[in-house]
């Protein structure tokens, strides 16, 4: 291994040894914690083996599938049969997946966020949550999650979970060839100077929201009074990791594109294990208005808008998108 100044042996709690003793959703985060090394270097391979971009169907939102879409919930799918999960929801799935009825957790996923990103570099990952199993199955608001996390697969592979004490990000150690933890007790600061929003679209945004973006922009001669660093990486997951380590906010609004009048993002499988994870760390992650976590599902693909991050920004934006500022209650 290449080595840079003061480098040693590696440090971090072995992630095995940090989720042996706790059982229950903490096994099955451990299995999908193992299901990711193979997942990360088939992404590295690139072209080499094969297309990973090549359309091979369409998932029940009508995106595209890319082949390496369908693998990764066939891989991922594999290791929750193994770990014992009674239902799976995935992205790549139209109907709920049964896999074991003595299973105690149901498990939603999305195998590959940002899979419009194959094959160019950019970050990649997978977003998870786990509940109880329960007969409401998946319709269940996200307040029922006990343990959720995402991947991101980037220069390092690096884990970011939950179970409801904290969040904690793992890094592979490939001489360890297992995860280690990096990070213990992430907590996001209430304010930020960082936005993350596809700019193309504000034209199709409410006028409140349009009016937030303007002030912005307008920095520390405008109402806001401060200078704003704006960024976009298009993947969700890679937005999650990048302000859980150094803060700043995400928003995928609701605008007036057909297609797009309730939000983009999936509510069971998306956003709610980001707001899981953003209410875990101090922050907070809302439709504009409802916090995620309160949003009850009505089907099982549905879409939403999306804002989350630094609790003052998320708030400051849901008061120019005309919802009550608890802050003022």
């Amino acid at each position: 291994m290449l080595r840079l100044p003061n480098d040693g042996a590696a440090t971090g709690t072995p992630l095995d040894e940090y989720l042996r003793p706790r059982g229950g959703a903490a096994a099955i985060v451990a299995a999908l914690a193992h299901a990711l090394p193979p997942l990360a270097d088939r992404l590295a391979a690139g072209r080499l083996h094969g297309d990973p971009e090549a359309i091979v169907g369409t998932n029940d939102s009508g995106d595209k599938q890319k082949a390496l879409d369908v693998a990764a919930h066939d891989h991922m799918l594999a290791a929750l049969a193994a770990a014992g999960v009674r239902k799976v929801l995935s992205e790549e799935a139209e109907a709920v997946i049964d896999l074991s009825a003595e299973g105690a957790f149901d498990v939603a996923i999305d195998p590959i966020d940002g899979s419009g990103s194959i094959g160019i570099g950019a970050p990649l990952g997978m977003l998870f949550s786990i509940l109880p199993a329960a007969p409401e199955g998946f319709l269940r608001t996200g307040r029922a999650i006990v343990a959720a996390g995402y991947a991101s697969f980037g220069h390092s592979c690096d884990f970011g979970f939950s179970l409801g004490e904290g969040v904690i990000i793992a890094t592979f150690d490939r001489e360890l060839n297992g995860f280690r933890i990096a990070r213990e007790g992430v907590t996001l600061k209430p304010e930020t100077k960082s936005i993350a929003y596809n700019a193309s679209n504000e034209r199709h945004w409410p006028e409140g929201l349009q009016a937030w973006a303007r002030d912005l922009r307008a920095g520390k001669e405008g109402p806001r009074g401060k200078d704003f660093n704006m960024r976009w990486l298009a993947a969700a997951v890679g937005e999650l990791h990048r302000i859980l380590l150094q803060g700043g906010v995400f928003l995928y609004p609701a605008d007036r594109r057909k297609g797009y009048e309730n939000g983009r993002l999936r509510l069971v499988y998306e956003a709610a294990p980001i707001a899981f994870l953003m209410e875990q760390a101090g922050g907070k992650a809302t439709d504009g208005a409802v916090p995620i976590l309160d949003r009850q599902p009505q089907s099982l693909h549905e879409n939403t808008a999306l804002i989350f991050g630094a609790a003052e920004e998320v708030d400051t934006i849901g008061c120019y998108l005309g919802a009550p500022n608890p802050r003022q209650g």
